[in-house]
């Protein structure tokens, strides 16, 4: 089972990962990767798009790079994990670039597309948890984290307008939308532990439906 968690800033993503892996891998073999990250070229990339000490980079060539990032964690990490019968969780993947690239920077849908098919393979997640959050509310999380010493602070893309984290908000919610048997929406301003809840019994009332087809 390819499992991905999705939201924007501050929603919880990392955190809830951790929890979820910790609790899935009692039961199978799990994998909890991230993107962009996963690789060593991955966790390159992750350091080129998220520091402030780089260029400034424009929307097709962050989506490039997140692509190329994304064809080697597909095809060095993903793809082999599952091939070895494990389960996968993913936090961000390819609906990221769709958000993000896509509905908050306007490159064309097409554009991001056609990146999204080369770089994943045809590899698509079977679930997608899309944690919602208003954005005021994940950035001042986010600000808050960097004053706690996080292991990861404010970022590059923290740092953008309010405009661009609403737009991002509203591409993931397009996508819940088109996509309702992949994407499932928890409202992520909610205590930590109630979110872990139900992403728990979401993740497990899948994999029951997956065990229930492959007995039939």
């Amino acid at each position: 089972m390819f499992v991905t968690l999705e939201g924007p800033e501050g929603s919880g993503k990392t955190s809830q990962g951790d929890a979820l892996g910790t609790v899935l891998s009692a039961y199978v073999p799990i994998l909890l990767t991230r993107e962009p990250g996963g690789t060593e070229l991955g966790e390159r990339v992750r350091d080129i798009l998220l520091g402030f000490g780089g260029p400034a980079l424009d929307p097709v060539t962050q989506l490039l790079l997140l692509s190329a990032a994304r064809a080697q964690h597909v095809r060095e990490v993903l793809r082999p994990a599952i091939a070895e019968g494990r389960s996968v969780l993913c936090v961000r993947y390819a609906d990221s670039s769709r958000a993000y690239q896509g509905g908050g920077d306007g490159v064309a849908e097409a554009v991001i597309e056609a990146a999204i098919a080369i770089a994943t393979d045809g590899l698509e997640p079977d679930l997608t948890i899309y944690l919602d959050l208003d954005p005021v509310v994940g950035l001042r999380r986010r600000a808050m984290a960097g004053t706690e010493g996080a292991q990861e602070g404010w970022n590059r893309f923290d740092a953008r307008e309010l405009a661009f984290h609403q737009r991002v908000r509203e591409a993931y919610k397009r996508l819940a939308r088109a996509c309702p048997g992949r994407v499932v929406t928890v409202d992520a301003d909610r205590p930590f532990e109630a979110v872990r809840a139900d992403i728990l019994e979401i993740v497990l009332s899948r994999i029951a439906v997956i065990v229930r087809g492959g007995a039939s």
